[in-house]
């Protein structure tokens, strides 16, 4: 069984810092395309990063670009999303996906249950 849990998220002020883990199990990823997305009350959900879990290259969304780096450790079969000068538009539900092709609403695609981010002002 696939499975993906996210942890990590919390409430943190605004310029603070946080780190997302998404431990991966249930099958081989090496040829993934591995995402974080999330969501916002009342917003449709949004790519925020993703990383090859092969090659480790890597991509943004503009609107994280220089903030926030995702990462991932083979041995621990996690990927990670550290979170710098957060900002309150940063608050959401962050998901993990997994996808061959780096297509996360494709029917291949795995996702984990999301955490809570809060940024406060």
């Amino acid at each position: 069984q696939v499975q993906l849990v996210e942890s990590g998220g919390g409430l943190v002020q605004a310029g603070g810092s946080l780190r997302l883990s998404c431990a991966a199990s249930g099958r081989t990823f090496s040829s993934y395309v591995m995402g974080w997305l999330r969501q916002a009350p009342g917003k449709e959900r949004e790519f925020v990063a993703g990383i090859h879990w092969s090659g480790g290259s890597t991509y943004y969304a503009d609107s994280v670009k220089g903030r926030f780096t995702i990462s991932r450790d083979n041995a621990k079969n996690t990927v990670y999303l550290q979170m710098n000068s957060l900002i309150p538009d940063d608050t959401a539900v962050y998901y993990c996906a997994a996808d061959p092709a780096g297509n996360w609403y494709g029917r291949g695609a795995y996702w984990g249950q999301g955490t809570q981010v809060t940024v406060s002002s």
